[in-house]
């Protein structure tokens, strides 16, 4: 398959964000008077937008503003360092970048932050275009086949076989599908091979080295 470009994820995908996010959303839940989430709560939700999350986490949809606003406090700040780069992404990277393949960022992460963690792992070179989630909670860009379609608008595509997402959730499937593209999955981040293919993704991959050949699968 002829394919030019490559769609990216970040949590779960590039780097593992857990302990900065769970220590966030405890120290917000904490401070707003919830039961803050143990890490394995936390892990579950990891990848779409608090709109989807927090209901699960127990915090209600019209209540979750003072608690993302509490999380954001500790998470912009602190969390978004207490990351780390998966083994072999930045070869990954190169790997698919020899194959003349143009590479983007897209996550529902805030815009602004996810920049900020691309460039902290000097990997943001990488991507031509770094696309992410509006911060405002009410904004039409929060979920993942949003970020996507603007993604693509962004990088002046339009979809198709030749575009290729990669992500480690079923909603990087879902959302590469509305949008009428292909998904790899990856089984190092927060998702399951069955929860990845039970949502459609056109392969699983194991490994950031497999990457390079499962975009053409």
């Amino acid at each position: 398959m002829s394919r030019t470009h490559v769609l990216i994820d970040l949590d779960g995908t590039i780097s593992n964000s857990l302990p900065g996010i769970a220590r966030s959303l405890q120290y917000a839940f904490a401070e707003c008077g919830y039961e803050p989430p143990t890490d394995d709560a936390v892990r579950s939700i990891i990848g779409p937008p608090f709109e989807v999350s927090f209901p699960i986490l127990g915090v209600p949809i019209d209540e979750m503003t003072p608690v993302v606003a509490k999380y954001r406090e500790r998470y912009n700040d602190i969390g978004l360092f207490e990351n780390t780069l998966y083994k072999g992404i930045p070869d990954m990277l190169e790997a698919l970048l020899s194959e003349g393949l143009s590479l983007a960022l897209a996550t529902a992460k805030p815009e602004t932050v996810a920049r900020r963690i691309t460039a902290h792992f000097d990997v943001a070179q990488h991507f031509v275009y770094e696309a992410g989630a509006s911060p405002a909670l009410n904004d039409n860009r929060r979920s993942k086949d949003q970020v996507i379609a603007y993604c693509l608008s962004e990088l002046g595509i339009a979809a198709g076989g030749h575009v290729v997402m990669l992500g480690d959730r079923d909603h990087d499937v879902e959302g590469a599908l509305a949008n009428g593209i292909d998904c790899v999955g990856v089984t190092w981040g927060f998702g399951s091979a069955d929860e990845l293919l039970g949502a459609g993704a056109l392969c699983i991959v194991d490994r950031p080295a497999d990457v390079r050949a499962a975009v053409y699968a």
